[in-house]
């Protein structure tokens, strides 16, 4: 059994460490960024929860709307492409914007009696809310382009790398990727630990007090990936300063640190269909039309498909179908509607799990996932996307039994039976301990096949093509969440933030129904998808 036990760690765990290399850092960073920004997310739960009078169905909205820079991946890869040397700047300029996207949520915490001379609190959690993907969608694009120049073509004497070893790099970081961004969120968990013990319990301006503090924390997230970028130009200096005294010319060294690529010319159908859409989607934004985000969707899906159906012409017919089944079993699986966030005032509301609790949970399903990562390694790396999925599917709908099941009181009847030991707080430790493991199962095979797959020359636009592509179908998540919503009611208990007043009350009459719509679908659907592709001859990953 030991034997066994030193094996498994020596395989997954140890030989990953060996595969570390200095270049690989400087994405990694950039990703360990993208896991940070999780370090506000229980304060703007709570915020929103306790301070803004926002509905389930318009957070959902809300979140729709936010997820429609992550759609915008294409353009910005191909952005990439063609700017390379340059690629750098889009860091920056997304650093910038997650910042601002702090601040302002500082300031409502910290000064909101001034940020409402200005603007409403609501506007301003909104404006917040849209600046902050925009920043991430614009490292993340940066990111994914790293990683292939973190890859090296060419041994410690100049000699090229065999294929074989630069595929298995290129899975390594893919999954190292995984891991800084999931070590981010480790880290952020452990943070909000400590941040949080005993807030329940404190007055209303030592919480907010502590809220503010965490927003100003957060301001470490765009200085991480900034460092990240400067890295990366000090490790290419220094890689060509050791080759450069082997007596290599400057064209030679171009030809080992840069990926093998043609001069790349814009594609103005990807860059003109995108600010055409950019453009249709910010007046149908600002013009408010009834169906707005619908048209929006359609219009992204449409523009999207498009231009994904000319980039695949550039791959043969095994790899184009490939894709292709990979691209709808993905999509459909991230494209499954939630709760929303009634689900979590129910959680605080009626199971009394507080911010420190909330805590708890995301640092055990944070460290969870990121072992499930070696756990699984041989799993992804020997097993198609559709047998993930539906790895996924079948053990996700069990999963979700358990919030259904305390719904209906199956805490009560535990607690009852066991000295009050199996509780609320016991089923959901439980159920976030088998359930988080599971969390980046699916994405990891694919990244690493477009990494290999993709032509030399137009690595950024695939990977950003299949990121719009399967970020859409978050897009259409939110949508399919906000539905539900509208049609199964949720809200909680909303006081004034001064007077403590009852402004509205809490109705989770129809959470149960919600739960039961989430469950199902999430179960037939996917499955409905994977018959689909076979049907259709197509291939996964």
């Amino acid at each position: 059994m030991l034997a066994a036990i030193r094996r498994w760690f020596a395989d997954n765990i140890l030989e990953l460490g060996r595969e570390m290399r200095l270049s690989y850092l400087p994405p990694l960073m950039v990703y360990v960024a993208a896991g940070v920004s999780g370090l506000t997310g229980i304060v703007g739960t709570f915020f929103v929860k306790e301070y803004l009078g926002l509905s389930a169905a318009f957070l959902a909205a809300l979140a729709f709307w936010a997820g429609i820079p992550w759609a915008l991946k294409m353009p910005l890869g191909h952005l990439v492409d063609l700017i390379w040397r340059h690629k750098a700047g889009l860091v920056w300029l997304g650093a910038s914007l997650i910042a601002a996207s702090l601040l302002i949520m500082l300031g409502l915490v910290a000064e909101p009696r001034y940020m409402s001379g200005i603007m409403s609190p609501e506007a301003w959690f909104v404006v917040s809310s849209l600046l902050s993907p925009v920043g991430y969608v614009l490292q993340d694009v940066v990111a994914d382009a790293m990683t292939v120049e973190a890859v090296p073509r060419v041994n410690d004497q100049g000699d090229p790398l065999p294929p074989e070893t630069r595929r298995l790099m290129n899975t390594t970081l893919q999954t190292l990727g995984r891991v800084a961004i999931i070590g981010g969120g480790v880290l952020v968990s452990l943070v909000n630990v400590v941040m949080f013990a005993g807030v329940d319990s404190l007055p209303n301006a030592e919480r907010v007090a502590i809220y503010a503090q965490v927003y100003g924390m957060a301001l470490v997230i765009p200085a991480i990936s900034v460092a990240g970028v400067l890295l990366a130009s000090l490790i290419r200096r220094r890689e060509a300063g050791r080759l450069r005294a082997r007596g290599f010319d400057k064209a030679t060294l171009r030809a080992m640190l840069e990926p093998p690529t043609d001069a790349v010319k814009p594609d103005w159908w990807i860059l003109g269909g995108s600010l055409v859409f950019v453009a249709i989607s910010v007046s149908v934004g600002v013009s408010q039309l009834e169906f707005g985000q619908e048209i929006i969707f359609l219009g992204s899906f449409a523009v999207i498909t498009f231009l994904m159906a000319k980039l695949l012409r550039e791959l043969d017919e095994d790899s184009r179908r490939t894709l292709l089944g990979t691209a709808i079993v993905i999509f459909v699986f991230r494209a499954m509607p939630g709760p929303g966030a009634g689900s979590t005032w129910w959680m605080i509301d009626v199971l009394g799990f507080d911010q420190s609790f909330l805590a708890r949970l995301s640092l055990i399903a944070s460290v969870l996932t990121l072992f499930g990562l070696f756990g699984f390694r041989r799993f992804m790396g020997e097993r198609s996307i559709a047998y993930i999925v539906g790895f996924l599917t079948l053990t996700g709908t069990l999963l979700s039994l358990p919030t259904l099941g305390m719904y209906h009181g199956l805490h009560e009847w535990t607690a009852a039976r066991t000295g009050g030991i199996v509780d609320a707080r016991f089923i959901a430790l439980i159920d976030t301990a088998l359930e988080s493991p599971l969390g980046q199962i699916a994405m990891v095979p694919m990244l690493a096949w477009i990494a290999n797959s993709a032509p030399a020359n137009l690595k950024a636009t695939y990977f950003a093509v299949m990121a719009s592509f399967t970020n859409l179908a978050l897009s259409a998540s939110q949508l399919g969440t906000k539905y539900l919503n509208q049609l199964f009611e949720v809200s909680r208990e909303i006081r004034d933030p001064v007077t403590q007043a009852v402004k509205a009350t809490a109705d989770y009459s129809q959470l149960g129904a919600l739960f039961m719509s989430t469950i199902a679908l999430g179960l037939i659907v996917p499955f409905a998808a994977i018959w689909v592709t076979r049907m259709l001859k197509l291939r996964s990953a």
